[in-house]
């Protein structure tokens, strides 16, 4: 079974700091974790301000369903207000190859 990575990048909203788009989408862990097929998540933000969340699902269904739901979760509204707009960007990839320590 070849896993599935959703990648988003996306720019902050003006004002908002890191320590509470942190926080905002630390509310988002439950649904996350108890979303069928989740095996790995984590955020992480560039120099340049760019902000990746890179989350690994068991297969595409699996992070088709998480990213349609997404929206309609009660924490989706504020977290999506601290985020650009037209600065998001969402991929689905195959993993093809995996390392770890």
């Amino acid at each position: 079974m070849t896993h599935v990575a959703e990648i988003v990048t996306f720019k902050l909203a003006n004002g908002t700091t890191s320590e509470e788009f942190v926080k905002l989408s630390q509310a988002s862990e439950d649904f996350v974790r108890a979303a069928p097929g989740f095996a790995h998540r984590q955020l992480s933000k560039g120099e340049d301000g760019q902000w990746t969340d890179y989350v690994i699902w068991q297969d595409m269904q699996s992070a088709k369903d998480a990213a349609a739901q997404f929206p309609e979760q009660d924490f989706a509204p504020a977290l999506m207000a601290t985020i650009q707009p037209d600065s998001v960007q969402i991929r689905h990839e195959h993993v093809l190859w995996n390392m770890t320590s």
